[in-house]
């Protein structure tokens, strides 16, 4: 095996960080989109085609990201990662984690399974039922994007509230019970949740996230804040993050309003600049150690 891969669709400020993090670590990682990949069964010595590798392997892999595609397109390039992970290479995070963790329905199931405390989840096909679990949900619920992050797609839906059709919703309800966390009433009322980041069964940093609107996601206008990683908030989402197989995550958490800890989602791909820019800790380090192999202390 020869080499490091950093599986990613442009060279951003996470990708970078993390080259400067390997190259630090005498590691000269390649940039490899997973569209340039395929298989190559009977051309190649492990039956891979990855740039740049020819009939040798990486020793170990980071998934950046997975560009998106048809659902063919995907189940090719999830394909590779499958293939590598069978063929020995390291691979962070793996194709199993990352299915599980795109699937919303999967990630609550295992959460809930793990004995995490999660909100009450209902996920089906039929509009008309659907419509009847929001009209007797003990209050609103929130509809989500089965496949979906950054905040995108979220409805808050009262009861009688009206629901999308199912084309609108790729013909799956993923509806969520509403958290409503402590002092949240009144115009000047902030939301809040936090976001933990795992790496290698660590919480190595934490921010809580606010807003003024009950999305309290990075990308759409809330502000980070540093909170300390540990306790019951680090607790939960290094169980999190195991629960779904992840090497590392971005784990979303939220408190009810009698202040008990809720997970929310688990992120398998997760960026890290508004946590940098909130904590001043780049991720991309403890990254760089869990890849190579490095012991990290407690």
């Amino acid at each position: 095996m020869a080499g490091f891969v950093i599986f990613a669709e442009r060279v951003d400020w996470h990708t970078r960080s993390l080259v400067a993090a390997l190259k630090a670590r005498g590691v000269k990682p390649r940039i490899v989109s997973l569209r340039a990949c395929g298989f190559a069964v009977g051309e190649t010595a492990h039956g891979l085609l990855l740039p740049g590798f020819g009939d040798d392997l990486p020793e170990a892999c980071f998934v950046r990201s997975v560009p998106a595609g048809t659902l063919e397109q995907i189940t090719h390039r999830l394909g590779v990662l499958h293939a590598l992970a069978a063929l020995g290479v390291r691979v962070m995070n793996d194709a199993r984690a990352i299915e599980r963790c795109v699937d919303k329905s999967a990630t609550t199931f295992l959460l809930a399974h793990a004995g995490l405390p999660t909100p009450r989840t209902l996920v089906l096909e039929e509009a008309a039922t659907a419509r009847m679990l929001v009209d007797s949900a003990p209050g609103d619920s929130v509809l989500k994007p089965l496949f979906g992050a950054q905040g995108r797609g979220l409805e808050r839906i009262p009861p009688k509230g009206a629901l999308p059709e199912p084309e609108a919703v790729g013909g799956v309800y993923y509806l969520q019970d509403f958290v409503a966390a402590p002092a949240q009433s009144g115009p000047d009322a902030v939301h809040e949740d936090f976001r933990v980041f795992v790496v290698g069964s660590r919480a190595e940093a934490a921010m809580a996230r606010r807003a003024k609107g009950w999305i309290t996601n990075i990308h759409q206008g809330a502000t980070g804040a540093e909170v300390a990683a540990e306790g019951l908030l680090a607790d939960y989402a290094v169980r999190a993050a195991a629960a779904v197989g992840a090497s590392y995550a971005g784990v979303d958490l939220i408190r009810d309003a009698e202040g008990r800890l809720k997970v929310l989602e688990v992120n398998s791909m997760p960026a890290w600049h508004g946590l940098f820019d909130a904590t001043g800790r780049n991720m991309a380090e403890p990254l760089a150690a869990c890849l190579v192999g490095e012991t990290v202390s407690a």
